[in-house]
């Protein structure tokens, strides 16, 4: 495997490493709830726990968390297939890196759901909750009385709660819409035969 195709795996086994180091220690170091502030009122850590996707989203129920745990393990491993697969059929290589850093959160996600219950939680596998810990509100206010259904009720962006694995994924999906033209095009390798030279002559 040449180095340019070799380079997204590592890039996604440092950020399940990252991701993986600063959920332990905020699950070590800070007590639920617990607040640090790095930028004042607008960025801090917080430490939260949910039961389902990225950003706190869930299904309800013991059995939705179960079968979204389930989900997800099919779902990495089909990403992980598919980036095999970009890989040897040589895609382009800003596609490829995207793909990694979506199975990259997807993996370090998994990690939580699948053993953190059994480590840390209630001593189940497969029901482990997520960790998350980074919150920017960075704008807070009040709907005007003109704007419609909301007008007067307290407004906040950005609200979710998240991770690096979160962040991983958003990253990776945000970019392949962007630059989806450029990265849908097929890399050719080049032809180097003997039949080749004779065309050129």
């Amino acid at each position: 495997m040449k180095a340019a195709y070799l380079k997204p795996f590592l890039v996604a086994a440092f950020i399940i490493l990252v991701d993986q180091v600063i959920k332990t220690w905020v699950r070590t170091h800070m007590d639920f709830n617990q607040e640090i502030h790095f930028l004042g009122s607008h960025g801090m850590l917080r430490y939260t726990e949910n039961n389902g996707m990225a950003f706190g989203w869930e299904i309800g129920g013991e059995g939705g968390k179960l079968t979204l745990t389930l989900f997800r393990i099919v779902a990495v491993l089909g990403i992980g297939y598919g980036l095999v697969y970009l890989v040897k059929h040589k895609y382009h290589r800003g596609l490829i890196m995207c793909v990694a850093l979506i199975f990259a959160g997807a993996l370090g996600n998994i990690i939580d759901s699948t053993f953190y219950g059994l480590l840390y939680q209630h001593g189940h596998l497969f029901e482990g909750r997520v960790v998350d810990m980074f919150y920017f509100p960075l704008i807070r206010g009040t709907y005007p009385s003109w704007f419609p259904a909301w007008h007067g009720q307290s407004f906040e962006f950005f609200q979710p709660i998240f991770n690096l694995a979160d962040a991983s994924i958003s990253v990776g999906v945000i970019a392949i819409l962007i630059f989806q033209k450029r990265y849908f095009k097929h890399e050719v390798p080049e032809l180097s035969s003997p039949n080749s030279e004779m065309v050129e002559e």
